[in-house]
C-alpha cells in the first residue's frame, strides 16, 4: 500500500513542503530511502524500525521504499522520523489513509518511541498555514512556539503512540493555546536599567539619539569607562517589540534551535555580543546549506562588537552590505538564501593598544606607529557606515559615589518613543520608519538646510575631510536630533551636535 503524508524541511529560516511517500510491497525485507536525504536522515531508518518494534507496532516484512519529494531539495536533520513512521503504519495497514489526511507533522524519534524536539517549528507552522493546512503535530517541546501562529491547531506529542492515538481518535487532546498578549506582558521586561549608570550623561544622550533614529554607534574610551555597561542597557530604551517583529526574530531563533525550553516568543529585543575571534561565516551566516549568523540573531535588536579593532578584518567588512540594506544574501552553487539583519550596531574600542591615550591618570605606553596600526584595523568604508562616534571618559569618583540614580531607562525611552512617532508620521507612505534608513530622495525632502546650516556643513566637510556618505549620515543624525526636540526643521544647534558625534573623523584628520 502507498501512503502519503505532509512534512517540512528547513532551508535557512524558511520551511519548504516535503511529501513523504511510503510504499510497502512484497519481497525480501529491505528499506530504501530516496529523495536527496543527508546522513542524519538516512540514519533515521534504523531509529524508526527500533521505535516501531519497541512500541509493539508491526514492522514492514517486505520491501519498503520511502521517498521524500521533491527530489532536488536537500533534506537534513531528523525531523522526518515521525512522518516516516506514521507513513509506514499506513502503508502496512495499521493506520488508515484518512487518519493522516489534512495533517502535517514533524518530529525526531528516540529508540523507545519518544518524540524529540526539532528546529524551525515556528517556520513550519507558518508555511503550513500558508498552504491551507490547519492541523499540525509537533514534538511537545516545540508546541508553544508553533502555536503562536494564529489559525493553526497545533498538537504537541511526547511519543509516537500519542500521535497515533490523536490521529485515530483514541486519545483526546486539546490544541495548544498561545496567549500572545499575555506572553508579551509577562516577558517584556529587562534586568538592567540606565539608572544603574552613574555619570556618562553625554554618552546616554548619544544613545538616545541612536535609539531614536536607529543609528549605529562607535564608543571610544579607556578600559573600565563603562562602554559595555552602557551598551547592554541600550535595548531597554528601544521601543517594545511589536508582534510582527517578534515573529520575525523568533523565527530565526527557532530555525537555529536557540529558543529556551518552553519559550514561545521573544518579547524583548535581542542583544548579541560575539567574541572578536568570530569568523565571517559566524558573523553573517554560511554553510553548505546557509544558516543565519550573529547579525540575523540580532535582527530588531542590538549587535555589540567590543574591542572592534581586534576583530578579523574580513569579519568586519562583510557587515557593510547588511548595514546598508538590513538583510544579507548568501549565495551557494545550488541556491541562495536571504536572511533579515536589521539591527543597531554598537561597537567599542580603546583609543590605543594599551587603552590609556589621553587618560590623565595613566601614562600611554604606545608609540605613534602602534597607534596608527591599531586605528588602521578599521576601514574607512566601515567607519562611514557608523553614524555616531562618541568618547566615553572615565567616571570621576564623585559621580560614582553619588547616591542619586542616573537618568532612568523609562525617561530615556519616553524620548525615543516620541521621536519615533514623529518618524512614523513622516514616513507613513514612504515604506520605512527610521531616519537612519532615509534614501537620497528622502534626504533632499526632509533634511533641508538653511543658509547658516549649509555654511556649517561646508566647513565641516572641508575641515574634517568627510566623505559623501558621512555627509548624508550627519544629515540623518541631525534630523533625529531635531525630532527629539519636536522641531520641524533642522537648526544650527541640531547640525552642530550631529557633527560633534564624528569624533573619530576629527582625530583621524588631525593625524
Amino acid at each position: 500500500m502507498l501512503a502519503k503524508l505532509t512534512s517540512y524541511a528547513l532551508s535557512g529560516i524558511d520551511a519548504l513542503s516535503v511529501e513523504v511517500e511510503v510504499d510497502a510491497a512484497h519481497g525480501l525485507p529491505k528499506t530504501i530511502l530516496v529523495g536527496l536525504p543527508e546522513t542524519s536522515v538516512k540514519e533515521s531508518v534504523h531509529r524508526i524500525e527500533r521505535a516501531l518494534a519497541n512500541l509493539g507496532y508491526q514492522r514492514p516484512s517486505g520491501r519498503t521504499i520511502i521517498n521524500l519529494a521533491p527530489a532536488d531539495l536537500p533534506k537534513a536533520a531528523g525531523g522526518f522520523d515521525l512522518p516516516i513512521a506514521l507513513g509506514i503504519l499506513v502503508a502496512t495497514g495499521q493506520l488508515l489513509p484518512e487518519h493522516v489526511a489534512g495533517w502535517a507533522m514533524i518530529g525526531e524519534l528516540a529508540l523507545e518511541g519518544s518524540v524529540r524536539g526539532v528546529k524551525g517549528c515556528l517556520s513550519i507552522a507558518m508555511a503550513a498555514k500558508a498552504a491551507g493546512i490547519t492541523q499540525l503535530i509537533v514534538p511537545a517541546a516545540n508546541g508553544r512556539e508553533a502555536a503562536v501562529v494564529e489559525g493553526m491547531r497545533v498538537y504537541g506529542v511526547n511519543t509516537l503512540s500519542d500521535a497515533v492515538g490523536l490521529l485515530t481518535g483514541q486519545i483526546t487532546m486539546d490544541p495548544i493555546e498561545a496567549n500572545i498578549a499575555g506572553l508579551f506582558q509577562k516577558l517584556n521586561n529587562y534586568d538592567v536599567d540606565f539608572a544603574d549608570v552613574r555619570g556618562q550623561e553625554y554618552a546616554k544622550r548619544a544613545l538616545v539619539v541612536a535609539a531614536s533614529g536607529g543609528h549605529n554607534v562607535l564608543m571610544i574610551g579607556t578600559p573600565g569607562s563603562g562602554k559595555t555597561m552602557l551598551t547592554r542597557r541600550l535595548p531597554t530604551i528601544l521601543p517594545p517589540l511589536t508582534p510582527s517583529e517578534s515573529l520575525e526574530t523568533t523565527r530565526i531563533y527557532s530555525a537555529m534551535g536557540r529558543l529556551g525550553a518552553g519559550e514561545a516568543l521573544l518579547a524583548t529585543r535581542p542583544f548579541r555580543a560575539p567574541h572578536h575571534t568570530i569568523s565571517d561565516a559566524g558573523m553573517v551566516g554560511g554553510g553548505t546549506i546557509p544558516t543565519p549568523g550573529e547579525i540575523s540573531l540580532a535582527h530588531h535588536g542590538v549587535l555589540f562588537l567590543d574591542e572592534l579593532p581586534e576583530f578579523n578584518r574580513r569579519s568586519l567588512e562583510v557587515l557593510r552590505q547588511p548595514l546598508e540594506e538590513g538583510k544579507v544574501t548568501i549565495s551557494r552553487a545550488l541556491n541562495s538564501s536571504t536572511f533579515p539583519a536589521s539591527f543597531v550596531l554598537v561597537s567599542a574600542m580603546n583609543p590605543c593598544p594599551c587603552g590609556y591615550m589621553g587618560d590623565p591618570k595613566h601614562t600611554c605606553k604606545c608609540s605613534p606607529m602602534q597607534i596608527e596600526r591599531y586605528m588602521g584595523r578599521i576601514s574607512g568604508p566601515l567607519l562611514d557606515r557608523i553614524d555616531l562616534h562618541i568618547e566615553v571618559p572615565s567616571v570621576p569618583y564623585q559621580e560614582l559615589a553619588a547616591r542619586q540614580d542616573g537618568t532612568s531607562s523609562t525617561t530615556m525611552r519616553s524620548q525615543v518613543l516620541a521621536a519615533r512617532n514623529l518618524q512614523m508620521q513622516r514616513f507613513g507612505g514612504e515604506g520605512q520608519r527610521l531616519n537612519s534608513r532615509m534614501n537620497s530622495r528622502q534626504l533632499r525632502k526632509f533634511c533641508v538646510l538653511d543658509t547658516e546650516c549649509q555654511a556649517l556643513m561646508q566647513t565641516a566637510m572641508e575641515s574634517l575631510g568627510l566623505s559623501a556618505r558621512a555627509h548624508d549620515r550627519i544629515l540623518r543624525v541631525a534630523r533625529t536630533i531635531a525630532d527629539l526636540e519636536n522641531a520641524a526643521d533642522i537648526k544650527h544647534g541640531h547640525l552642530s551636535e550631529a557633527i560633534g558625534y564624528r569624533s573619530l573623523d576629527r582625530k583621524l584628520w588631525a593625524r
